[in-house]
């Protein structure tokens, strides 16, 4: 049996990992990268990255593609099929490095939030001690760039994703809401006029974006920002915080 370390590496500032995370990646002796097409190539060159600064000796890295996940068959039967094939994956990267005992991976933002990697180690056969190390999360890194807090005062957030936001709409009794993993800038969905946003691209790293203000004034700043963006880098990563207005108010400290 082999230990699994998740390490949480944050939103791609080298700064950001913790001396917890670089302790494990020093400790690993087998750490898996994924690869996700050439787009993407620079997100495996920041973990290439993090690990050369945090290691004086580099350990042994595995390469294993990211498969394209299925969206004809209902979204949760196809990233539950998504996960077991992952889960093969790193099975077979794994599995060709039989002496590994300390197995990492670099997790973008925290292993706990809006990431299945724990899912995907729950499939592994035989099951590994799995070990997760905290990272800086997208939230964290965004309302620090913005120098605001998450929630109102004595109130409750909620964090969810732009497809519930496009389904559902505002949920009951937030104040605020944290979008995550939205494609399609759901947030066109709701009335703009009674919401303020802070939105942020690239969040912690040098091509960070931020863009806060009236939704009603600023969506289609961020639509096109986001195009251009995504149209520059081959990708994109976003976040961003909704905070739904109150009669008596005209907007929240920090716009």
């Amino acid at each position: 049996m082999f230990d699994l370390n998740l390490i949480g590496i944050g939103t791609g500032n080298p700064d950001h990992l913790t001396y917890q995370g670089a302790q494990a990646i020093r400790a690993a002796d087998l750490i898996l990268i994924p690869r996700k097409g050439e787009n993407k190539a620079d997100l495996a060159g920041l973990r290439e990255d993090i690990i050369a600064q945090v290691t004086d000796t580099a350990p042994v890295i595995a390469y294993f593609d990211i498969p394209k996940r299925r969206a004809d068959d209902g979204y949760l039967r196809g990233v539950d099929e998504w996960h077991d094939t992952i889960a093969l994956r790193w099975q077979e990267a794994i599995s060709a490095h039989p002496d590994a005992q300390n197995v990492a991976l670099l997790i973008w933002g925290d292993p706990s939030l809006y990431d299945s990697s724990l899912r995907i180690a729950a499939r592994l056969a035989p099951q590994p001690n799995v070990r997760v190390v905290p990272g800086i999360t997208a939230l964290q890194a965004l309302t620090a760039a913005h120098a605001i807090p998450i929630n109102d005062l004595g109130a409750p957030y909620v964090v969810t994703t732009g497809r519930r936001i496009r389904d559902e709409g505002w949920p009951d009794a937030a104040s605020k809401v944290a979008v995550m993993l939205d494609g399609e800038c759901s947030f066109q969905s709701l009335e703009m006029a009674d919401y303020d946003i802070w939105w942020g691209a690239y969040v912690g790293m040098k091509e960070e974006i931020l863009i806060k203000g009236p939704l009603s004034d600023v969506a289609q700043e961020i639509l096109d920002t986001r195009a251009n963006a995504r149209s520059d880098h081959g990708w994109i990563m976003d976040v961003y915080l909704l905070n739904k207005r109150t009669k008596r108010s005209t907007g929240p400290t920090g716009l």
